[in-house]
């Protein structure tokens, strides 16, 4: 089946992490606007790098098209990038809000 290597722990990703801020870390940071400020940020960076490394026309990272879900958007970028993006960031976001919270 398509998309499973890569797209399928790409959404788990985000889940967990939104699972985890919503039921034990309860931090807050989805209702903050620096938040989703640092979120358009973060991807208007990765746009920049993740599309020149993935481009078509001349790729430096090439992903196996079976084990994505084959949604390319913008500049040829897997969609799933995004998703381990978005994971990624909040994750470090969240721990150190916790470990903020805690001293």
């Amino acid at each position: 089946m398509t998309g499973l290597g890569y797209t399928a722990p790409a959404v788990v990703s985000v889940l967990i992490v939104c699972a985890l801020e919503l039921t034990a870390l309860r931090t807050g940071l989805f209702r903050r606007p620096a938040y989703w400020l640092s979120m358009l940020i973060v991807v208007g960076f990765q746009i920049l790098t993740d599309g020149w490394l993935t481009k078509l026309s001349a790729p430096i990272v090439i992903y196996d098209n079976r084990q994505t879900s084959g949604i390319r958007f913008p500049f040829d970028i897997p969609i799933e990038d995004f998703l381990f993006g978005f994971a990624l960031v909040t994750a470090v976001l969240l721990l150190w809000e916790r470990q903020r919270e805690r001293r």
